[in-house]
């Protein structure tokens, strides 16, 4: 379905070298693109793209608090941006750093106007299932799919809500997005990550938190919640491969969920 669309294609990718954004690296070089990673590392791993490392270029610089030229410098000469940059961490993280979380609001107009003035023709927003209402997600047992319509950054009048300080900032990003859209004709997307797993994925996170815990034997063992929740947990090259395909088909920052649509 992808085809030859991202072939010769100059693609920069923000956040490359984190877990999710290394794979999506992987695959981009695989499927012919140029790709350029802008990591400042501060979570990200060099190590993450050693399979790609001699294909691609790397930049290092930090999108919270580079100049608007140094942006330009960058971002200058590619067609489409993926923008994963973000300071996150796992449940623990982002309860424990909201100050910090709150960076990403910067972050990303950061991002959208150096896209916009370096004239890329599209952004591909890395969101989250965060951005919806937490209510909707608290009902144990509840058979209820989080559908877009959910939490919609196209219709600013009604009631928003979202999940802490993370949720807000991706929901924000998102609304960011759209208004670059509307006004400077700014094409994008906006794909929402539901629980991503797989080779390269952080201690923090849910699937290899829990392991660790097991394998260190911790007593008590402790989680988050009864332990009667369920989630959707999606494999990081699903989650690739719905971002590849949302970015090749969607342009007016209609927002896209990506999981499996099963509970766990």
């Amino acid at each position: 379905m992808i085809g030859d669309f991202y072939e010769d294609k100059k693609v920069l990718v923000t956040g490359g070298a984190s877990f999710i954004g290394s794979h999506l690296v992987d695959k981009l070089v695989e499927l012919g693109a140029q790709v350029t990673v802008v990591d400042n590392l501060s979570s990200g791993k060099l190590e993450n793209l050693k399979n790609s490392w001699n294909k691609i270029k790397f930049v290092k610089e930090d999108l919270e608090y580079a100049t608007l030229d140094r942006l330009m410098e960058i971002f200058k000469g590619h067609e489409i941006v993926f923008h994963l940059a973000a300071v996150h961490g796992g449940r623990g993280y982002i309860h424990t750093h909201p100050a910090d979380i709150c960076s990403n609001f910067a972050i990303d107009h950061h991002v959208f106007e150096a896209s916009y003035r370096a004239d890329v023709e599209k952004v591909v927003f890395a969101s989250s299932a965060c951005v919806y209402p937490p209510k909707l997600q608290s009902e144990v047992g509840s058979n209820y799919l989080l559908k877009e319509e959910d939490s919609n950054p196209f219709n600013l009048k009604d009631y928003l809500s979202a999940d802490i300080e993370y949720g807000w900032a991706k929901l924000m990003g998102e609304v960011q997005l759209i208004a670059f859209i509307k006004q400077y004709g700014l094409k994008g997307c906006n794909v929402r990550f539901v629980t991503a797993y797989g080779p390269r994925e952080n201690e923090t996170h849910a699937i290899i938190a829990l392991i660790y815990k097991a394998f260190e034997r911790m007593d008590p063992y402790v989680i988050w919640g009864n332990g009667e929740q369920e989630r959707d947990f999606t494999y990081v090259e699903d989650i690739v491969e719905g971002t590849l395909l949302a970015a090749k088909k969607v342009s007016d920052g209609t927002p896209i969920n990506l999981g499996t649509g099963k509970r766990y």
